[in-house]
């Protein structure tokens, strides 16, 4: 396996998987960024940290979907840092202002708590596969590898977990 070759500090092996993986990995991530940079880091931390703790992978599901895992966290600690680095001194930049509506302001704390009492009530399987879809962006094929089960379950489990949170919100 390319990966265990990886472990033992083989830089052709580390090459390869990063052949192999960082074209799908780098669009995966614009699609979820449209900062160019900032996928340029996500996909050198992803792959630096491939290098340095590649014997963490414990062997279960796809080695893509233990890449995407990592490149998904790259992302949102980039998006983390940056958001801290805006906080400067000076006029700023009006791209960086946003300010949401009076009635924005005043339905978030209903609609986050609704929604966050909704998703607590579904069961573990179902919030499971709505974070692999929903929030990490994989498709039905992928979150199946990932979790290791099959793709029909996943497309059933998303439309139960869908119907589950149509109902509490409404």
């Amino acid at each position: 396996m390319l990966l265990r070759r990886v472990v033992r500090g083989d830089r052709a092996a580390f090459d390869e998987l990063y052949r192999r993986h960082a074209t799908w990995i780098t669009l995966r991530l614009r699609r979820r960024t449209r900062d160019e940079d900032l996928v340029t880091e996500a996909l050198q931390d992803t792959f630096l940290t491939v290098w340095r703790s590649a014997g963490s992978y414990a062997g279960r599901g796809e080695v893509a979907g233990w890449l995407w895992t990592i490149a998904g966290s790259r992302l949102i600690d980039g998006v983390r840092r940056r958001s801290r680095r805006v906080e400067s001194v000076g006029e700023p930049h009006e791209d960086l202002v946003t300010t949401p509506s009076a009635e924005d302001e005043a339905m978030v704390p209903l609609y986050d708590a609704r929604l966050a009492a909704a998703l607590k009530g579904l069961a573990p399987e179902l919030r499971e596969v709505l974070q692999a879809t929903v929030l990490d962006g994989l498709t039905s094929r992928e979150a199946a590898v990932l979790l290791g089960i099959p793709e029909g379950t996943v497309k059933t489990r998303v439309r139960r977990a869908r119907g589950t949170l149509r109902e509490a919100m409404s």
